[in-house]
């Protein structure tokens, strides 16, 4: 689950961790771009390159990036975990003094990379790049991105910077810090702002897409912010019971209105008030149950203590040949004089 390959290395001076989750036609053009740029920084840097159970050739394509280039590690995990999970896998495994995180769709640019290691070696332990314009992405995703940041820094007691995503360049003091927190429902962002050190940004115009699709469509981006809010705020718990109360005082109210009207012989007109009341009612209870289920789920999760990831295999110019399946071995020595009816 942790690093244990990464200590069996020598440290290096930079690290770049990059997820990556169906991106075979991005990848050639990663490698080149970040290798330009690394190799006018440094001889002494790693290409971590995590996939996150790809269902295209991008596995494949680690795999003989990191026998032809010294560089490039590959994380192999054994299912699709996430891309949160996904970059803490690369950065378990991450030996770098330096460390930076990026997409593997090129929107993240790796040319912006000198800038934020400068400002690194001017003290600071943490350097975000920050979005001044996206270019490629529909109105709805600018929208809903804007909301998203916004929303989530009104309801959190943490600092997370606006428009800010995961590319960022990070020391080894800082990364030691966040790799403590192992908690499943990550929000990675979040819990760098949370650890504090010394933080600062670089503005940035973020690139279209390479090539392919967003591997973050709608739901995806709910579930991420979610596990934003819940991860470092309380307040949709106060939410629901603020809500409770609201209602309780309404029905109560609205009891006394009709005991007023019984008191002086009316008939309570209609059924359609209380229907009305029921169905609103009802919704607000559903609400309140989804939000207090949304930080059950999280405790069960964390009380389970499963292990984020599994590793297939590290991939790298040293590492052994893949063994051949087994089953290919046994099934090659079988004679047909002893395979037998597998009918009962």
């Amino acid at each position: 689950m942790n690093a244990t390959a990464a200590a069996k290395r020598p440290a290096v001076q930079l690290s770049t961790v990059i997820p990556v989750y169906n991106e075979e036609e991005s990848l050639p053009a990663l490698h080149k771009r970040l290798t330009k740029v690394l190799s006018n920084i440094t001889d002494d840097y790693e290409i971590v390159l995590v996939d996150d159970g790809s269902r295209d050739r991008s596995a494949e394509i680690i795999e003989s990036l990191a026998a032809q280039d010294p560089h490039v590690v590959g994380i192999l995990l054994s299912r699709n975990f996430g891309h949160q999970i996904a970059l803490t896998a690369g950065l378990d495994h991450a030996r770098g003094d330096a460390i930076a995180m990026m997409d593997a769709d090129l929107q993240d640019p790796p040319e912006l990379l000198p800038r934020m290691l400068k400002r690194i070696a001017e003290g600071y332990d943490v350097v975000y790049a920050q979005r001044r314009k996206r270019a490629g992405e529909s109105p709805f995703k600018l929208f809903t991105a804007a909301l998203f940041y916004r929303l989530l820094r009104s309801l959190t007691k943490v600092d997370i910077p606006l428009d800010t995503g995961d590319f960022r360049v990070i020391n080894r003091v800082a990364l030691d810090s966040v790799l403590s927190l192992r908690e499943r429902n990550r929000f990675l962002r979040g819990m760098f702002s949370w650890v504090g050190f010394r933080q600062t940004g670089v503005l940035y115009n973020r690139a279209a897409r390479h090539a392919g699709e967003t591997k973050y469509p709608l739901k995806k981006m709910v579930r991420l912010a979610i596990d934003g809010i819940t991860s470092f705020s309380h307040l949709p718990l106060q939410f629901a019971t603020w809500l409770g109360f609201t209602f309780a005082l309404l029905g109560a109210a609205y009891g006394m209105r009709v005991l007023y009207v019984w008191s002086l012989g009316g008939a309570v007109q209609g059924w359609a008030s209380t229907v009305l009341t029921v169905l609103v009612l009802g919704g607000v209870q559903l609400v309140t149950l989804g939000i207090i289920g949304e930080y059950v789920g999280r405790i069960l999760d964390e009380s389970r203590r499963r292990p984020l990831y599994f590793v297939r295999r590290v991939a790298h110019r040293d590492a052994p040949p893949a063994p051949a399946p087994p089953a290919a071995s046994l099934v090659g020595d079988l004679d047909e004089d002893d395979e037998e009816d597998p009918s009962p």
